[in-house]
């Protein structure tokens, strides 16, 4: 145990995110559900005061312009942008994670073109993403195709029209191949759509790089964004002037204040809006994404790996052999920002780890869920967990 407690003292002294740590706002408990909803940056506060006071309160329909609020969806996505490996001007921010990959899968489609009429999806993805795949497919006339990810290059042929997958898988924290599946999904002439919610701020992703077409991500997790923040849709450049949205909404109009009963398309990641942004969720993220100034996703990588191999050691020194199971990869190259662990009375378990001042979250029906977010979370929070689900269970 002390030997342990030592490594985790020396490595927290020599991490160079670890002055981060203070840009939040947090205490003494173990905050390991940071893949749920991500700690409070301290500088959001006193922004949305002031979005509050000042720019509602006192500038009010003036701040639209002055105070730059039609212009967020595009800046925002401009910030998020580098941290997926994204150029600007494809990325726009609003709405929530569901209602992109419906516009997102649907235009998939659209663009695949006549004779192409079946969805693959992710048979292990959030529920969520396959109702939206299977009401999308109802939509289109398309047939949905629930596989796993490593079976989808074996089932893409001339009928695919677009494939939608999770780049982390939100229940064990495998992480998928995008490059080799985009250029499979690419090969059979199909379009990809890649779900990010559990990847995004946790380590590199590459969309430019591997040639992306569609993604989308929420932002309350490990980028901060708070409870319901808004999450973003990114096409690819090459691809904007042929997306065509489900939902054309009159911010998306090429004329927006025109109001014409015809619809126009914007050009650009504009194309992705819809209606009205939502001004304080939108500027209370734009606030949180500040923590990122400087920091670089290789070196959030590098410690997510890190802290994810220091609490699997710790777990296998602290917990009785045979009492819980871990269902994330060892491979550094499958393994997201989270373990998941398979304990046969996880909810309880998860319960009394909170009581203790070790918050994670559990999975219907035994796995314990715990997200590290390398911003704010240390060597020393990791081994303190361990060592206390190892009391916990024992």
């Amino acid at each position: 145990m002390s030997e342990l407690i030592a490594r985790a003292e020396k490595s927290d002294a020599a991490d160079e995110l670890a002055g981060l740590r203070a840009q939040f706002v947090l205490d003494d408990v173990v905050y390991l559900d940071g893949n749920s909803l991500g700690a409070l940056p301290a500088a959001v506060p006193g922004r949305v005061e002031d979005v509050v006071r000042r720019q509602w309160g006192a500038l009010r329909i003036r701040s639209w312009d002055e105070s730059g609020w039609w212009t967020a969806p595009e800046r925002i996505g401009d910030l998020i942008a580098p941290l997926v490996g994204a150029a600007a001007g494809q990325i726009v921010v609003g709405d929530s994670t569901s209602v992109n990959v419906f516009k997102a899968l649907v235009a998939a489609v659209r663009m695949a073109g006549p004779g192409r009429d079946e969805i693959v999806v992710d048979a292990t993805t959030f529920p969520t993403d396959g109702y939206i795949a299977g009401s999308a497919a109802r939509m289109t006339g398309c047939t949905l195709r629930p596989v796993t990810p490593s079976e989808v290059p074996g089932v893409l042929g001339e009928r695919t029209a677009a494939v939608l997958l999770n780049h982390v898988d939100y229940r064990t924290g495998r992480l998928h191949d995008l490059p080799a599946l985009t250029a499979a999904v690419h090969a059979a002439g199909a379009v990809v759509v890649w779900d990010l919610c559990h990847s995004a701020g946790a380590l590199p992703v590459g969309l430019d790089e591997h040639g992306v077409d569609l993604a989308v991500g929420c932002t309350y997790k490990y980028l901060n964004g708070g409870p319901g923040s808004p999450a973003y849709l990114y096409v690819r450049s090459g691809l904007q002037d042929r997306f065509d949205s489900p939902l054309p909404g009159w911010n998306s109009h090429a004329e927006p204040f025109g109001m014409r009963p015809d619809y126009e398309a914007a050009p650009g990641a504009l194309r992705g809006r819809v209606g009205t942004p939502d001004i304080l969720s939108m500027l209370a993220l734009e606030a949180a994404l500040e923590v990122w100034d400087g920091v670089s996703v290789e070196a959030v990588r590098a410690k997510s790996l890190a802290l994810t191999d220091f609490f699997l050691e710790c777990v296998a020194a602290y917990v009785p052999a045979g009492r819980v199971e871990s269902l994330t990869p060892a491979a550094h190259a499958e393994r997201g920002s989270q373990v998941a662990l398979r304990c046969e009375d996880a909810g309880d378990v998860m319960k009394r780890l909170i009581e203790r001042g070790v918050v994670g979250d559990f999975r219907s029906p035994d796995v314990l869920r715990f997200g590290f977010t390398p911003l704010y979370v240390g060597f020393a929070d990791v081994e303190r967990a361990a060592r206390v689900l190892g009391e916990v269970v024992a």
